[in-house]
């Protein structure tokens, strides 16, 4: 049987807001270090005398050279984690899960399409692929989101123009908005998307993940090269409770980043 450690004390070390509702903590250890995660791996994060929630890395390396999440207010423990400040310090396990296979993406066209916060577990791989930008071919960034405001990371997507294709869309313009509108998947039709040579990454509601894989599966990318990453109430984070089960995967074993290949059925069935 699998021990889940305990988690070990982290400081925060720097937070910024990115939405009215959604922050990014960078934490660095008050003592020892976890492994190394890998992007699209997650964390459980513990709020002391509150909580703890999963949270993929949004960034491996922060300013501080310590691990970022970025974190919506849509509870009591992720609420308790957007107040958190400087110095303040939580509970940190992990990593979990796995993450993005970004040596199957080695040599191809490498697409990320995301939905809202989705993007903060495709950032770590934007910065990988920038890092490693010879070994890939043509980095394409779709990014949808509800309106401008709830676009994270807006300074950050405006510096990668120039060395990756940015598209971003919303689904309701606020006065100002030159961009485009509407659904994440229609930016697909402004690629020159060369199906055989095209690695995707998906992240964000499931059903934006459901028509993005079926849309580019229907423009010849095979679902094998179709990764998603699913999200379920993850709960002890090592396959055992069973909160996260999807099918016959423990999403927080198995998942959450898997094959669209292996779960395209799966996401067919509702409520599953």
């Amino acid at each position: 049987m699998t021990t889940v450690p305990p988690p070990l004390p982290y400081r925060v070390a720097g937070t910024s807001a990115e939405t009215a509702d959604t922050r990014s903590i960078e934490l660095v250890p008050a003592g020892r270090a976890l492994p190394p995660f890998a992007p699209g791996q997650f964390a459980m994060i513990y709020a002391f005398g509150v909580g703890e929630v999963p949270v993929s890395a949004s960034a491996l390396r922060g300013r501080h050279g310590g691990l970022v999440h970025t974190v919506r207010a849509v509870g009591a423990v992720s609420a308790a984690l957007c107040r958190l400040r400087p110095g303040d310090n939580v509970g940190l396990s992990g990593p979990y899960g796995t993450g993005w296979d970004l040596e199957a993406a080695v040599g191809h066209d490498v697409l990320i399409v995301a939905g809202g916060i989705g993007l903060a577990p495709l950032r770590p791989v934007v910065h990988a692929v920038l890092d490693r930008q010879a070994a890939y071919g043509p980095l394409a960034v779709l990014v949808g989101a509800r309106t401008p405001a709830d676009l994270v990371y807006r300074d950050e997507i405006a510096s990668w123009s120039g060395r990756v294709r940015v598209e971003v869309t919303v689904d309701r313009p606020a006065p100002g908005w030159r961009g485009a509108v509407g659904v994440v998947t229609a930016l697909l039709d402004r690629l020159d998307l060369r199906p055989d040579r095209t690695c995707a990454l998906v992240c964000g509601p499931e059903v934006m993940m459901r028509h993005t894989a079926r849309a580019l599966v229907s423009r010849g990318v095979v679902p094998q090269r179709v990764q998603v990453s699913l999200e379920r109430t993850m709960h002890c984070a090592t396959g055992h409770c069973g909160h996260c089960q999807l099918g016959p995967l423990l999403l927080c074993r198995d998942g959450p980043v898997v094959g669209y290949d292996r779960v395209a059925h799966l996401l067919l069935v509702r409520e599953l």
